[in-house]
């Protein structure tokens, strides 16, 4: 078999990644309709990412038609017309518009011909490959063990085309049908709206009276007003023995920090009792618990962690009403707890409620350690009431569409979902699956792990990260305020997905384990495999599992037989489940990927390129040769079982997955991309090849590889990572790399050989500066920002043919007392000779106007400072060197200032031309 007998695809040879990331990026932003908020899952990828790379995976690069395009120049401009169709194919709104998915289909069918074309995704999770294959014309195949993301699947790819085109079956939309049009999933998605209307008044009818109205009082306007959470603090026993009140656990005693609309909470200590008082302005006091601890409210003793999880353990943890936020006559209100609100709260647990134990997965799944082991303590009774009885609702409702079903038309052929049914029986159900996602996402704002948010004003899901934190004052939502956290507010993000779901070819969503062999062959592959130990989806997934059993059960009994989710099978290195053994966890994953890869293999269709995504980065560091060299069992189990599998990796690019202000990445380095591996079954007489050959062809090939991410503008963090992918097609083209002592060279070693490259990359990048900016830039990596004696400084000084006091005169240091320090970013001025600043001075003043004036702040420095395109690359080149040594070093605050430079460029540099090109602005530089 020759890699040469296939057409390369355009995903191979160029895309036009800075528009892709662009649309990846906003897309982050998008809430209403898009898929993501159908129901919840973790580290999704961009649909507009998945999209794009399946389409140019397809199409072939005008270099495979030579017949057509003889030259470059030729190949160039067909190469820009296919760009163009992709650019318009990302953009969020193009999502369902008929033309241009019309002329992406067109594109695909002129590459691979008329015949009906498949894609798998063996790792399905949240869908968004599958959904996007579905939308671009393909048959979908999404197979995941975890039944949580089955459903979703399910609901995304198999449902809707079932029954497109349906007009409603319930009573008061089908009086409609006669004058209106339900074309795609309109009248689906008009069902679920009724029958969810249905659940939330039969649920207000049953349990409504435990939500009362609050009193507000006369200066917030007066009268009643229906309350949107209520805010409760947990308690435990103080361990002073002169004390041991009651004190209660409080992170912040404000409500609202909004400018202008600033209230607080003040707690009154009476006689070993407290109670609260609800006042406007900001809190004087701190909260009673941080980090390191708690304080009791009653004598300010010092509470241990360790007290506070022994109480909770015990049962002894108890919570207390501090306040009530209210939706008043006139906006916002927050009023202070009464008793009638207090008793309303206080009921018994219902006697049927979803049972289990949380998984012990340390630092994911935080509340194990405080007693709250099982899922049913993670809500007080009165959630608890409130979602089983909604939960309950769902097969009600479906019983009632189902029946409603019967009376519009619909064949009583008795098959249901699960069965490949299409008559009243599955239709039921149908609704059913989505009014139980809407319950799913009601647990996700109705436990007591939400929390207040005091800056907005609003109730912070439990997983606002990838994980089950534990929370000391918690927000309780009302299911029935028609607000955030409400049944209706849940229903209604599910039916605008429903809306805007793609019309195509009825997918298939089914339980597999990846390792297994399904029995399809001859596809296109994509997809998304688990992160190493980043994420523990059968773990976290529990939590909503739990709940979708209790309401679809009867809907899906296979894929809900488990009481919760399958765990031993998943692919993932969590050394908890080895007895805490990393060795074996690790073998496990790299194990499983290998036999996952090898049923890739026998799926893909050999003139169709693999893609995989990843996005791990490399935190780990051995000592060889006494030289400290980088490399990463996740990405080495990864690309092991890739190399192995008998692939070969012909393309690597950078796809921006991750929005910056997710709670996991602010203020932190976190990768901002996935890298997309593309893959081809590596020929059988590929050839081998010793470590010198391996080095000099990385040194051949690598470089330019790294100048062109640089040239995308790739954030700094995800360099790295990004410069794997083409190391490793050098790497893995071999059939073997030897060793000198002739064993084989793995992959271990070869990510060490890699990043050895790309830090003489930045070396030689630094050798291109001036010499005041090699000598700064030499001193930071020694010391940071931090003193250095002067002895030492001037021995790199003399080194770099530079004088301190030089470095002086320009601002770039200071020198007293026999010691030198690098000025920080803040400290540091631009020289007014321009043909005097050195790239130095020009990348730390921008790092920091950037920082303290934001994206028009350092294009106004730009643009004043007449900072010419060569003078601007330095800086930036610049900046890429120093992210790595700060990252390097573990100099957090200073790796995120250079790396935010670089992922701000672009906008940076047009903002500056469009200060040069305005006059006004100009002529206030001037003056």
């Amino acid at each position: 078999m020759s890699a040469q007998t296939y057409k390369k695809k355009l995903i191979e040879v160029a895309l036009p990644l800075e528009e892709i990331n662009a649309a990846c990026t906003r897309e982050k932003s998008i809430r209403h309709g898009h898929p993501s908020t159908l129901h919840l899952w973790w580290a999704r990828r961009p649909l507009a990412a998945a999209r794009a790379v399946i389409w140019s995976s397809l199409v072939d690069d005008p270099s495979a038609h030579p017949e057509e395009f003889p030259t470059p120049e030729e190949q160039a401009v067909e190469r820009e017309r296919l760009f163009d169709i992709l650019r318009e194919l990302v953009v969020w709104e193009n999502s369902n518009n008929q033309r241009v998915l019309d002329a992406a289909k067109a594109e695909i069918k002129k590459s691979v011909g008329d015949e009906p074309l498949s894609l798998l995704d063996p790792f399905a999770g949240g869908g968004a490959i599958p959904l996007e294959a579905q939308r671009l014309g393909l048959k979908a195949y999404a197979q995941d063990l975890n039944p949580v993301a089955v459903t979703i699947n399910k609901a995304m790819i198999e449902i809707p085309p079932k029954f497109a085109g349906n007009a409603p079956v319930n009573p008061k939309d089908r009086a409609k049908t006669a004058v209106s049009c339900w074309e795609g999933n309109t009248g689906l998605a008009a069902d679920v709206a009724y029958y969810g209307n249905w659940m939330r008044d039969e649920a207000f009818r049953r349990i409504g009276h435990l939500y009362p109205k609050v009193q507000v009082p006369e200066e917030q306007g007066g009268g009643e007003a229906t309350v949107i959470a209520w805010i409760w603090a947990r308690t435990v026993k103080c361990p002073n023995p002169a004390c041991g009140h009651e004190t209660i656990l409080v992170r912040s005693f404000d409500l609202s920090k909004k400018k202008g609309k600033e209230w607080h909470v003040e707690p009154i200590v009476e006689n070993g009792e407290i109670r609260f008082e609800v006042k406007p302005g900001k809190a004087e006091r701190e909260g009673t618990v941080n980090r390191r601890g708690a304080t009791c409210v009653h004598c300010g003793s010092p509470i241990g962690f360790d007290h506070v999880r022994v109480e909770s353990r015990d049962g002894k943890m108890g919570d207390v009403l501090m306040a009530i936020v209210a939706e008043g006559k006139k906006g916002r209100v927050y009023v202070s707890p009464s008793e009638e609100q207090i008793s309303a709260a206080r009921v018994k647990k219902p006697q049927d409620y979803p049972d289990g134990k949380l998984a012990h997965y340390p630092g994911h799944l935080n509340t194990n350690v405080y007693g709250l082991d099982e899922f049913h303590k993670l809500f007080s009774n009165r959630q608890l009431t409130a979602m089983t009885t909604f939960s309950d609702l769902v097969q009600e409702a479906q019983r009632a569409a189902y029946e409603d079903a019967l009376a519009s038309g619909l064949p009583d052929d008795g098959v249901g979902l699960a069965d490949g049914g299409t008559g009243a029986l599955a239709y039921g159900q149908a609704v059913g699956v989505y009014l139980a996602f809407s319950v799913d996402k009601l647990a996700d704002y109705n436990s007591s792990i939400c929390s207040w948010i005091n800056t907005l004003g609003a109730i912070r899901n439990v997983f606002g990260r990838q994980a089950i934190p534990m929370t000391w004052d918690y927000a309780e939502a009302n299911p029935f305020s028609g607000k955030c956290g409400s049944y209706e507010s849940m229903a209604g993000w599910v039916k605008q997905v429903l809306n805007e779901l793609p019309q195509g070819l009825t997918g298939s969503a089914r339980q597999f384990d990846a390792q297994s062999d399904s029995g399809l062959r001859g596809l296109a592959i994509s997809t998304d495999p688990p992160y190493y130990d980043n994420i523990g989806y059968a773990d976290l997934s529990d939590f909503f599992y739990v709940w979708l059993r209790r309401s679809l059960r009867n809907t899906y009994p296979k894929l809900f037989s488990y009481m919760l989710v399958p765990k031993a099978e998943e692919l993932v290195a969590t050394p908890y489940r080895f007895d805490g053994s990393k060795q074996r966890a690790k073998e496990f994953f790299e194990d499983g990927m290998f036999h996952t890869f090898r049923q890739v293999y026998e799926y893909a269709r050999p003139d169709v390129p693999v893609t995989i995504y990843y996005a791990f980065k490399q935190s780990e560091t051995d000592r060889v040769d006494d030289k400290d060299k980088t490399a990463s069992s996740g990405w080495e189990t990864m690309l092991s079982a890739i190399s192995r599998s008998g692939f070969a990796i012909t393309g690597t690019w950078p796809v921006r997955s991750e929005r910056g202000v997710r709670l996991i990445s602010k203020e932190t380095n976190a990768l901002a991309s996935s890298i997309v591996l593309v893959c081809r079954k590596r020929p059988e007489n590929a050839p081998m090849c010793t470590r010198r050959e391996l080095v000099s062809a990385l040194r051949r090939e690598l470089r330019p590889a790294l100048e062109k991410l640089q040239q995308s503008n790739i954030a700094p963090v995800d360099l790295a990572q990004s410069a794997i992918g083409p190391g490793m097609g050098v790497y893995s083209r071999y059939a073997k790399v030897l060793e000198a002592d002739g064993s084989e060279m793995g992959v271990r070693a070869a990510l060490q050989i890699i990043n050895e490259e790309i830090d003489a990359f930045f070396n030689d990048q630094s050798d291109d500066l001036d010499r005041e900016s090699r000598f700064c830039a030499e001193l930071f990596k020694q010391a940071g920002f931090s003193t250095i004696k002067y002895g030492e400084a001037e021995v790199l000084a003399n080194a770099k043919n530079v004088s301190i006091q030089r470095c002086e005169d320009l601002h770039l240091l200071d020198a007293d007392k026999g010691e030198v320090r690098l000025l920080k970013r803040d400290e540091v001025t631009l020289c007014a000779d321009i043909t005097a600043r050195p790239a130095w001075a020009l990348t730390q003043v921008l790092a920091h106007e950037l920082d303290a004036s934001g994206i028009v702040g350092a294009a106004q420095l730009i643009a004043r400072n007449a900072v010419t395109a060569d003078m601007a690359e330095c800086a930036r080149a610049l900046a890429y060197s120093l992210f790595v040594v700060s990252d390097k070093k573990g100099w957090t605050q200073d790796a995120y200032a250079y790396n935010a430079l670089v992922t701000s460029w672009a906008d940076i540099v047009r903002e500056a031309a469009e200060q040069r090109r305005n006059p006004i602005v100009q002529e206030s530089f001037d003056l």
